[in-house]
């Protein structure tokens, strides 16, 4: 990481103040949620890059769109069944009077991304039809997780992160932050999933080295000599799962922006996402980044911003390689964790 960047204490997303987090997770089904919960509502954009996206709410957070500012994001595992947890923090936050007011009514606006995780070793995968598909547990995850919202939460097989993969390892929910020379700070939260890799060939590197600060996923650095026949694409598809897969993410700013400049911020924060999985951003990936400002510091000037992605991006990269470190082992999984294969 560049020396004028340092990560907060906690390192999480939740270092960008007005911020927590809520996990909740479902060990039969290998699955869960994610939820970032600001303390006010704060501006919200998202840039979508994956050929396959699944969500909820989106095109309202287009610049051209009326409504600025959201109420909480949430990344879901569970495919299209998934979507239903933003309903769950929806009915959540109106019962704490949050929301869009229109009249005396309140409609808190929760925006989401989900991931496809039903082919992961699951008690879904064994029986398809589960009784459970009449009614989905997302709904009530997506409740329990708004309760649970805090500073402080687990990484790994975690929440979003619980049944994610990627092609060769176990995929998983991962966080970082930076702060900047100025005192800005940003955070990003990642559900890693993705069809293909996060580490080199077929070593323990990870291709979000040139980034790590410290020993944050393991310190191996780039290997040397470079194995460039780690270029070749290998992916899910080489195992019949190309459909399970997607790279969600949740990049978010105590710097003010206007809903343009937060769509910027998501677009240059893809870059992260481009430096750490390879390939990313493929026809059978739903890729994307939600920005979210808290708009607790002004912006300065047009360089500030400038800086404010390079940060972001970086730190994105930083997040999913700690998703896939902190992954852990978990009966039934058909791809193993970095640690049981390097640790």
């Amino acid at each position: 990481m560049n020396a004028a960047m340092r990560p907060g204490p906690r390192n999480l997303i939740t270092e960008v103040a007005g911020l927590s987090v809520g996990n909740m997770s479902d060990p039969r089904l290998k699955s869960g949620l994610s939820v970032v919960v600001p303390d006010e509502p704060a501006v919200a954009s998202i840039a979508i890059h994956g050929g396959a996206p699944g969500t909820r709410e989106i095109v309202l957070l287009e610049p051209e769109q009326t409504v600025s500012h959201v109420d909480a994001l949430v990344l879901s595992g569970g495919s299209a069944f998934g979507l239903d947890a933003a309903a769950g923090v929806q009915s959540r936050l109106a019962e704490m009077g949050r929301g869009y007011a229109v009249g005396p009514v309140r409609v808190p606006i929760v925006p989401a991304a989900i991931l496809f995780d039903l082919l992961n070793g699951s008690v879904v995968e064994s029986a398809p039809d589960a009784s459970w598909n009449a009614s989905a547990p997302y709904r009530d995850l997506g409740r329990a997780a708004c309760d649970a919202a805090g500073l402080n939460f687990a990484l790994g097989s975690e929440g979003a992160g619980t049944g994610a993969t990627t092609a060769n390892l176990k995929g998983g929910l991962g966080s970082a932050s930076a702060v900047l020379p100025n005192g800005a700070t940003v955070g990003a939260l990642v559900a890693v999933n993705a069809l293909g890799r996060v580490t080199i060939g077929n070593g323990p590197h990870f291709w979000s080295a040139a980034f790590e600060e410290g020993d944050e996923f393991g310190g191996y650095g780039l290997p040397n000599p470079f194995p460039f026949d780690s270029m070749a694409v290998r992916t899910k598809a080489d195992t019949l799962k190309s459909g399970a897969n997607t790279t969600i993410a949740v990049i978010a700013t105590d710097v003010a922006l206007t809903k343009s400049e937060a769509k910027r911020l998501a677009v240059v924060t893809h870059d992260g996402m481009a430096r750490s999985i390879w390939p990313s951003h493929t026809p059978l990936d739903g890729d994307l980044v939600f920005a979210l400002s808290t708009g607790k510091r002004r912006l300065e000037s047009s360089p500030e911003l400038l800086g404010l992605g390079v940060a972001a991006a970086a730190t994105l990269s930083r997040a999913i390689a700690r998703g896939v470190y902190f992954a852990s082992e978990a009966e039934g999984d058909h791809v193993p964790t970095w640690a049981a294969t390097f640790g």
